[in-house]
């Protein structure tokens, strides 16, 4: 029994630890309550890392190897910490945004065919943020 409770725990730490050796710093870690579209990839909700690279970003999970999705960069005036912005157009939710704290910049992703085509319907579109807790934060910068 006891061999079985090394095993187990030894799986678990293996688990744990091989989700977090794929972050980085500056990546997003959330968990996303609802199903959401990424560039016409629908995805289950779910726990999500993403990360930024250049251009791209990578969204994934602990069961596939995720999604590489062109973005353009954005700006905010203040950073007013992490966030994933959707735009939500009834119980479609499509991923639209991505900031991390500490920075005024972030990532938009470009508007897929099926959301484009929901807003050229004049469909209402209503904003859903979720700030996660699980955030790799920047490197702290030395005021100088």
């Amino acid at each position: 029994m006891r061999l079985f409770r090394i095993v187990v725990c030894g799986a678990l730490l293996a688990a744990a630890s091989s989700a977090m050796g794929q972050t980085r710093v500056g990546d997003v870690v959330a968990d996303v309550p609802f199903a959401f579209s990424v560039a016409g990839q629908s995805l289950p909700a779910g726990h999500y890392i993403v990360a930024g690279l250049g251009d791209n970003i990578r969204i994934f999970n602990s069961q596939s190897s995720g999604l590489f999705v062109p973005t353009h960069g954005a700006m905010r005036t203040d950073s007013d910490g992490t966030k994933l912005v959707f735009h939500r157009y009834g119980d479609t939710y499509f991923l639209s945004e991505v900031w991390v704290t500490g920075t005024t910049t972030g990532r938009q992703l470009f508007r897929s065919r099926a959301e484009r085509e929901l807003a050229a319907r004049n469909a209402e579109m209503q904003l859903a943020v979720i700030r996660p807790e699980g955030v790799r934060p920047e490197k702290s910068r030395s005021a100088k």
